[in-house]
């Protein structure tokens, strides 16, 4: 099983149910040193605004969120959902647990 930290719209349970087929149950949990922004991604019907995380390096920087877990073929298809404009990376919690996110590409 893999641990992936949602903030934005990987914590919609409709969204959960097209992506995964099914509902999620998470643990709410703290990201520190990380700021949540927006960026604007163009879209089949329109330009879509979504939250995205950048580092702060600034512990007092907090974003609240949700540890789920997931199979391996699901976290394959949180990447697919994510697209090109985020990449998944590994982080430490406030509970000092090693997750996986999605942030920003550079």
């Amino acid at each position: 099983m893999a641990k992936l930290f949602a903030y934005g719209t990987l914590k919609d349970k409709d969204i959960q149910e097209n992506i995964f087929g099914r509902s999620l149950t998470g643990t709410p949990e703290n990201l520190l040193g990380y700021s949540v922004h927006t960026i604007q991604i163009e879209e089949e019907f329109g330009v879509e605004t979504y939250p995205i995380i950048t580092p702060t390096n600034d512990a007092s920087d907090r974003i609240e969120g949700i540890v789920y877990d997931l199979s391996q073929k699901e976290l394959e298809l949180a990447d697919t959902y994510e697209g090109k404009y985020y990449r998944r990376i590994e982080v430490l919690l406030q509970s000092k647990e090693k997750v996986w996110v999605f942030s920003a590409v550079n």
